[in-house]
């Protein structure tokens, strides 16, 4: 499988209704195609912590290696993607959810006072929890107790209250602990993440076509070496790399399918050649297409 994004790369998943807007699963890296899940981001926040295994998780510029116990933090709006560490797998619990579940309704001192100052702070797109510290301990801890609770949500007649207590318990620790990260607004990383999001957009929206460095950097409206240099710092890879990697994930599905040949399914990713897709398929999967197609 793999996640479900607009244009924008915003997750489209439902995280909870209207009514109750809280998401908590149980996930697992090689429910992934190549155990990885996409770049995205959603209004939620989400709070994750390592069951078995680790992975790298990355939010905006900065990589993350969680293990078994540790945790995470991602703020709201925040683009992030996580992947396998050395090709294992790894075993999480996600939970998502809405700011408004903590502040009831728009404008009220909860809001002002204790969730913008989190939710809208450019320095803090992300934060790491360990078990080795205090009060991040905490945090884990409350995080195994609420899936714990989420497991018997159906016999537990107190599930919303417990759980709504259990998050603003976490969000009372955040917020004691992670104040001095709480600075003004950093305009400039603000810009630096909208910029991102629409190189993204453009890739993810035009991957099909052939598509130039030149195309890139106008419709961003920056020269293109500043293009280069800029997506290589924040996702520490090369923009073509991640559209070949991308062009390959699109494929998967087409594969498995067998609706498509292999050179249909080639012109349909954005691949010049047969068999240059082939030959990029085997330094990224380690077989052929047909060969992943035969699995």
């Amino acid at each position: 499988m793999q996640l479900h994004l607009d244009t924008n790369q915003k997750e489209l998943k439902s995280h909870g209704t209207y009514e109750f807007p809280v998401h908590v699963s149980y996930e697992q890296l090689s429910r992934y195609e190549r155990k990885s899940f996409l770049w995205h981001w959603h209004k939620e926040i989400e709070l994750t912590i390592v069951l078995q295994g680790e992975m790298f998780y990355q939010i905006n510029d900065t990589i993350y290696h969680l293990h078994q116990g540790d945790g995470l933090f991602c703020n709201s709006n925040i683009l992030h993607s996580g992947s396998s560490c050395n090709d294992s797998d790894c075993i999480y619990i996600s939970v998502t959810f809405h700011p408004r579940f903590l502040y009831g309704y728009e404008n009220s001192i909860l809001q002002t006072k204790y969730v913008k100052t989190v939710t809208e702070n450019a320095s803090l797109p992300g934060l790491s929890f360990s078990p080795d510290i205090s009060w991040q301990k905490q945090i884990l801890d409350i995080l195994s107790d609420i899936w714990n609770l989420a497991q018997t949500s159906d016999s537990c007649p107190s599930y919303e209250l417990r759980l709504h207590l259990m998050l603003s318990q976490i969000w009372l620790i955040v917020c004691e602990n992670a104040s001095s990260r709480q600075e003004s607004p950093d305009n400039g990383n603000l810009k630096h993440m909208d910029r991102l999001k629409k190189i993204l957009s453009y890739l993810q929206t035009h991957y099909t076509e052939k598509i130039t460095l030149a195309d890139i950097a106008a419709d961003i409206n920056i020269c293109q070496s500043e293009c280069c240099r800029f997506f290589k710092k924040h996702m520490n890879e090369s923009l073509f790399d991640y559209l070949l990697s991308y062009r390959i994930e699109k494929s998967l599905p087409l594969l498995a399918e067998g609706r498509y040949s292999v050179t249909e399914i080639a012109s349909l990713v954005g691949f010049s050649s047969p068999s240059y897709y082939t030959k990029v398929f085997h330094q990224q999967m380690g077989c052929t297409p047909r060969q992943y197609q035969n699995r």
